[in-house]
Protein backbone atom coordinates (compact mmCIF):
# COMPACT_ATOMS: atom_id res chain seq x y z
CA UNK A 1 0.00 0.00 0.00
CA UNK A 2 2.72 2.70 0.48
CA UNK A 3 4.59 1.98 -2.57
CA UNK A 4 1.16 2.94 -4.01
CA UNK A 5 1.24 5.91 -2.19
CA UNK A 6 4.24 7.03 -3.02
CA UNK A 7 3.81 6.62 -6.45
CA UNK A 8 0.53 8.45 -6.37
CA UNK A 9 2.50 11.57 -4.47
CA UNK A 10 5.12 11.13 -6.79
CA UNK A 11 2.56 11.64 -10.21
CA UNK A 12 1.23 14.52 -8.00
CA UNK A 13 4.21 16.28 -7.59
CA UNK A 14 5.29 16.05 -11.10
CA UNK A 15 2.48 17.29 -12.28
CA UNK A 16 2.42 19.96 -9.78
CA UNK A 17 6.27 20.90 -10.92
CA UNK A 18 5.20 20.94 -14.62
CA UNK A 19 2.47 23.07 -14.14
CA UNK A 20 5.07 25.35 -11.83
CA UNK A 21 6.85 25.44 -14.81
CA UNK A 22 4.56 26.85 -17.30
CA UNK A 23 3.08 29.80 -14.50
CA UNK A 24 0.05 28.74 -13.84
CA UNK A 25 0.49 28.34 -10.62
CA UNK A 26 1.91 32.05 -10.02
CA UNK A 27 -1.08 33.12 -8.09
CA UNK A 28 0.45 30.62 -5.10
CA UNK A 29 2.50 32.45 -2.50
CA UNK A 30 6.05 32.09 -2.31
CA UNK A 31 6.56 30.28 0.55
CA UNK A 32 3.45 27.68 0.16
CA UNK A 33 5.18 26.81 -3.06
CA UNK A 34 8.32 26.84 -2.20
CA UNK A 35 7.08 24.81 0.40
CA UNK A 36 5.69 22.09 -1.98
CA UNK A 37 8.59 21.80 -4.03
CA UNK A 38 11.05 21.56 -1.30
CA UNK A 39 8.87 18.49 -0.06
CA UNK A 40 9.17 17.32 -3.56
CA UNK A 41 12.47 17.53 -4.33
CA UNK A 42 13.95 16.99 -1.06
CA UNK A 43 12.20 14.44 0.03
CA UNK A 44 11.78 16.47 3.74
CA UNK A 45 9.70 19.29 5.22
CA UNK A 46 10.87 23.20 4.59
CA UNK A 47 11.88 25.15 7.45
CA UNK A 48 12.14 28.89 6.53
CA UNK A 49 11.67 29.83 10.52
CA UNK A 50 15.13 28.41 11.78
CA UNK A 51 16.45 27.46 8.80
CA UNK A 52 19.87 25.01 9.41
CA UNK A 53 20.82 23.65 6.21
CA UNK A 54 22.55 25.81 3.33
CA UNK A 55 19.28 25.09 1.09
CA UNK A 56 17.56 25.98 3.31
CA UNK A 57 19.20 29.08 4.22
CA UNK A 58 18.74 29.81 0.36
CA UNK A 59 14.59 29.19 0.49
CA UNK A 60 14.86 31.86 3.72
CA UNK A 61 16.87 34.62 1.10
CA UNK A 62 14.22 33.67 -1.93
CA UNK A 63 11.57 34.89 0.51
CA UNK A 64 13.32 37.60 2.26
CA UNK A 65 16.45 39.07 0.63
CA UNK A 66 15.20 41.45 -1.91
CA UNK A 67 17.11 44.17 -3.79
CA UNK A 68 16.25 46.36 -7.10
CA UNK A 69 19.50 45.57 -7.85
CA UNK A 70 19.14 41.63 -8.21
CA UNK A 71 17.50 42.15 -11.33
CA UNK A 72 20.13 43.69 -12.92
CA UNK A 73 22.51 41.43 -11.30
CA UNK A 74 20.92 37.92 -13.10
CA UNK A 75 20.08 40.03 -16.51
CA UNK A 76 22.76 38.05 -18.49
CA UNK A 77 23.26 41.54 -20.92
CA UNK A 78 22.34 44.41 -17.87
CA UNK A 79 24.82 42.47 -15.80
CA UNK A 80 28.04 43.26 -18.11
CA UNK A 81 27.99 47.00 -17.55
CA UNK A 82 26.90 46.53 -13.46
CA UNK A 83 30.14 44.11 -13.52
CA UNK A 84 32.46 46.85 -15.06
CA UNK A 85 30.98 49.21 -12.82
CA UNK A 86 32.09 47.28 -9.60
CA UNK A 87 35.25 45.88 -11.07
CA UNK A 88 36.48 49.36 -12.05
CA UNK A 89 37.99 48.91 -15.57
CA UNK A 90 36.15 45.64 -15.80
CA UNK A 91 35.39 45.70 -19.32
CA UNK A 92 38.13 43.77 -19.93
CA UNK A 93 36.95 40.70 -17.82
CA UNK A 94 33.51 40.65 -20.28
CA UNK A 95 32.62 38.40 -22.93
CA UNK A 96 32.22 40.86 -25.83
CA UNK A 97 28.21 41.22 -27.12
CA UNK A 98 27.92 41.01 -30.56
CA UNK A 99 24.10 41.78 -30.90
CA UNK A 100 20.75 42.30 -28.67
CA UNK A 101 17.09 41.41 -30.11
CA UNK A 102 14.15 41.26 -28.72
CA UNK A 103 13.01 38.03 -30.71
CA UNK A 104 14.64 35.12 -32.65
CA UNK A 105 13.58 36.34 -36.21
CA UNK A 106 15.28 39.91 -35.60
CA UNK A 107 18.73 38.42 -35.98
CA UNK A 108 20.47 39.24 -38.67
CA UNK A 109 23.32 36.02 -39.05
CA UNK A 110 25.03 37.87 -41.92
CA UNK A 111 26.67 40.16 -39.24
CA UNK A 112 27.67 37.49 -36.93
CA UNK A 113 30.86 35.58 -37.11
CA UNK A 114 31.28 32.01 -38.10
CA UNK A 115 31.48 31.14 -34.48
CA UNK A 116 29.06 32.50 -31.38
CA UNK A 117 26.81 32.08 -28.94
CA UNK A 118 23.50 32.83 -28.40
CA UNK A 119 21.46 33.24 -25.38
CA UNK A 120 18.28 34.88 -23.27
CA UNK A 121 19.15 37.36 -21.00
CA UNK A 122 16.36 36.48 -18.46
CA UNK A 123 17.32 32.49 -17.66
CA UNK A 124 19.54 29.76 -17.30
CA UNK A 125 19.93 27.39 -20.07
CA UNK A 126 18.32 29.28 -22.80
CA UNK A 127 21.57 28.60 -25.45
CA UNK A 128 22.46 27.56 -28.50
CA UNK A 129 26.13 27.39 -29.58
CA UNK A 130 27.06 27.97 -33.26
CA UNK A 131 31.16 26.42 -34.38
CA UNK A 132 29.86 26.82 -38.12
CA UNK A 133 27.08 28.69 -39.42
CA UNK A 134 27.03 26.42 -42.14
CA UNK A 135 26.72 23.24 -39.90
CA UNK A 136 24.11 25.04 -37.35
CA UNK A 137 20.90 23.88 -36.84
CA UNK A 138 19.01 27.21 -37.13
CA UNK A 139 15.57 25.40 -36.53
CA UNK A 140 16.98 23.88 -33.46
CA UNK A 141 18.05 27.44 -32.02
CA UNK A 142 15.08 29.01 -33.14
CA UNK A 143 12.52 26.41 -31.44
CA UNK A 144 15.39 26.64 -28.11
CA UNK A 145 15.55 30.57 -27.90
CA UNK A 146 11.33 30.74 -28.94
CA UNK A 147 10.37 28.44 -26.17
CA UNK A 148 12.83 30.20 -23.70
CA UNK A 149 11.68 33.78 -24.16
CA UNK A 150 7.86 32.54 -23.58
CA UNK A 151 8.79 31.74 -19.65
CA UNK A 152 9.52 33.72 -16.73
CA UNK A 153 12.18 32.13 -15.24
CA UNK A 154 11.03 33.22 -11.23
CA UNK A 155 7.51 31.03 -11.92
CA UNK A 156 9.45 27.68 -11.20
CA UNK A 157 11.71 28.01 -8.32
CA UNK A 158 10.20 31.54 -7.24
CA UNK A 159 13.61 33.11 -7.56
CA UNK A 160 12.44 36.91 -7.19
CA UNK A 161 15.47 38.48 -8.77
CA UNK A 162 14.68 36.99 -12.55
CA UNK A 163 10.85 37.94 -12.26
CA UNK A 164 10.83 41.13 -14.12
CA UNK A 165 14.20 40.71 -16.32
CA UNK A 166 13.43 42.00 -19.51
CA UNK A 167 13.51 38.67 -22.05
CA UNK A 168 15.91 39.62 -24.84
CA UNK A 169 18.60 37.11 -27.37
CA UNK A 170 22.00 37.96 -27.28
CA UNK A 171 24.87 37.06 -29.14
CA UNK A 172 28.56 36.42 -27.92
CA UNK A 173 31.53 35.93 -29.07
CA UNK A 174 32.84 32.00 -28.93
CA UNK A 175 35.37 31.58 -26.35
CA UNK A 176 36.18 27.67 -27.89
CA UNK A 177 35.49 24.50 -26.73
CA UNK A 178 36.08 22.29 -23.97
CA UNK A 179 35.93 25.36 -21.37
CA UNK A 180 35.99 24.90 -17.53
CA UNK A 181 33.86 27.64 -15.82
CA UNK A 182 35.19 28.03 -11.90
CA UNK A 183 31.93 28.71 -10.16
CA UNK A 184 33.04 30.71 -6.80
CA UNK A 185 30.53 30.39 -3.31
CA UNK A 186 30.89 33.65 -1.49
CA UNK A 187 29.42 33.91 2.03
CA UNK A 188 28.73 36.90 3.69
CA UNK A 189 31.40 38.49 0.65
CA UNK A 190 34.24 35.95 1.00
CA UNK A 191 35.09 33.10 -0.95
CA UNK A 192 34.98 29.61 1.28
CA UNK A 193 35.07 27.01 -1.87
CA UNK A 194 34.72 26.89 -5.84
CA UNK A 195 33.17 23.99 -7.57
CA UNK A 196 34.65 22.79 -11.29
CA UNK A 197 32.01 21.03 -13.47
CA UNK A 198 33.96 18.53 -16.03
CA UNK A 199 32.66 15.97 -18.33
CA UNK A 200 29.64 18.06 -18.62
CA UNK A 201 28.34 16.67 -22.40
CA UNK A 202 29.39 12.99 -21.59
CA UNK A 203 29.06 11.79 -18.08
CA UNK A 204 28.70 15.17 -16.23
CA UNK A 205 30.73 15.07 -12.67
CA UNK A 206 31.67 18.56 -10.51
CA UNK A 207 34.36 18.53 -7.77
CA UNK A 208 34.79 21.19 -5.06
CA UNK A 209 38.18 23.00 -3.81
CA UNK A 210 38.70 25.38 -0.76
CA UNK A 211 40.62 28.49 -1.96
CA UNK A 212 43.72 27.04 -1.99
CA UNK A 213 42.43 24.41 -4.99
CA UNK A 214 42.47 21.21 -2.77
CA UNK A 215 39.81 18.90 -3.01
CA UNK A 216 36.97 19.24 -0.37
CA UNK A 217 35.32 15.77 0.85
CA UNK A 218 31.82 16.70 -0.55
CA UNK A 219 30.11 17.50 -3.98
CA UNK A 220 26.19 16.99 -5.15
CA UNK A 221 24.30 13.75 -5.49
CA UNK A 222 23.52 15.17 -9.42
CA UNK A 223 26.72 15.29 -10.57
CA UNK A 224 29.21 12.92 -8.30
CA UNK A 225 32.68 14.18 -6.96
CA UNK A 226 35.12 12.38 -8.69
CA UNK A 227 38.16 12.99 -6.03
CA UNK A 228 41.05 11.32 -8.09
CA UNK A 229 39.85 13.37 -11.01
CA UNK A 230 43.14 15.37 -12.05
CA UNK A 231 42.15 18.93 -13.10
CA UNK A 232 44.53 21.80 -13.44
CA UNK A 233 43.85 24.74 -11.46
CA UNK A 234 43.13 28.81 -13.01
CA UNK A 235 46.25 29.84 -13.10
CA UNK A 236 44.82 33.24 -12.17
CA UNK A 237 42.72 31.25 -8.93
CA UNK A 238 43.52 34.52 -6.71
CA UNK A 239 42.84 37.01 -8.98
CA UNK A 240 38.86 35.32 -9.81
CA UNK A 241 38.52 34.97 -5.84
CA UNK A 242 39.39 38.65 -5.35
CA UNK A 243 37.38 39.86 -8.12
CA UNK A 244 34.36 37.12 -6.53
CA UNK A 245 34.69 39.28 -3.42
CA UNK A 246 34.37 42.52 -4.87
CA UNK A 247 31.00 41.58 -6.74
CA UNK A 248 30.03 39.52 -3.36
CA UNK A 249 30.61 42.52 -1.17
CA UNK A 250 27.98 43.33 1.51
CA UNK A 251 25.99 40.30 -0.28
CA UNK A 252 24.64 37.05 2.39
CA UNK A 253 25.07 34.71 -0.51
CA UNK A 254 26.56 34.97 -4.20
CA UNK A 255 27.91 32.54 -6.65
CA UNK A 256 30.41 34.23 -9.08
CA UNK A 257 31.24 32.41 -12.20
CA UNK A 258 34.53 32.94 -14.08
CA UNK A 259 36.32 31.25 -17.46
CA UNK A 260 39.97 31.33 -17.89
CA UNK A 261 40.94 31.19 -21.65
CA UNK A 262 44.89 31.50 -22.52
CA UNK A 263 45.44 32.85 -19.08
CA UNK A 264 42.46 35.61 -19.28
CA UNK A 265 39.55 35.88 -16.94
CA UNK A 266 36.24 36.08 -17.90
CA UNK A 267 33.64 36.78 -16.17
CA UNK A 268 30.08 34.65 -16.76
CA UNK A 269 27.35 35.08 -14.58
CA UNK A 270 25.92 35.96 -10.85
CA UNK A 271 23.94 33.29 -9.48
CA UNK A 272 22.11 33.94 -5.96
CA UNK A 273 20.18 30.06 -5.57
CA UNK A 274 22.41 27.03 -6.82
CA UNK A 275 20.21 24.36 -7.69
CA UNK A 276 17.76 26.94 -6.74
CA UNK A 277 18.53 25.69 -3.13
CA UNK A 278 17.67 22.29 -3.78
CA UNK A 279 20.40 20.53 -4.77
CA UNK A 280 21.05 17.56 -2.85
CA UNK A 281 25.10 16.62 -1.41
CA UNK A 282 27.00 13.65 -1.06
CA UNK A 283 27.64 13.26 1.97
CA UNK A 284 24.00 15.16 3.03
CA UNK A 285 25.77 16.16 5.89
CA UNK A 286 27.72 19.37 4.03
CA UNK A 287 24.44 20.41 3.35
CA UNK A 288 24.51 21.39 7.52
CA UNK A 289 28.00 22.72 6.81
CA UNK A 290 27.61 24.86 3.97
CA UNK A 291 24.72 26.24 6.10
CA UNK A 292 27.02 27.48 8.74
CA UNK A 293 29.10 29.31 6.32
CA UNK A 294 26.02 31.34 5.71
CA UNK A 295 25.19 33.18 8.64
CA UNK A 296 21.73 35.13 8.33
CA UNK A 297 20.26 38.76 9.76
CA UNK A 298 18.01 36.28 12.18
CA UNK A 299 20.98 34.44 13.47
Amino acid sequence: MKCQEDIRVNICFRIFDKVGRMGMLDWMPDKQYLSIMYRGFMGKKLNVIKPATFNEKLQWLKLHDRKPEYTTMVDKYAVKKYVEQILGGGEKYIIPTLGVWNEFDDIDFSTLPDCFVLKCTHDSGGIAICKDKEQFDYSDARNRIIRSLKCNYYSHGREWPYKDVPPKVIAEEYLGDSLNDYKFFCFNGKVKCFKIDFDRFTNHHANYYDCNGDILPFGEAEYIPIPEKKIEMPKKLGLMIELAEKLASQLLFLRVDFYEVNGKVYFGELTFYPASGMGRFVPESWDIELGKWLKLPIE
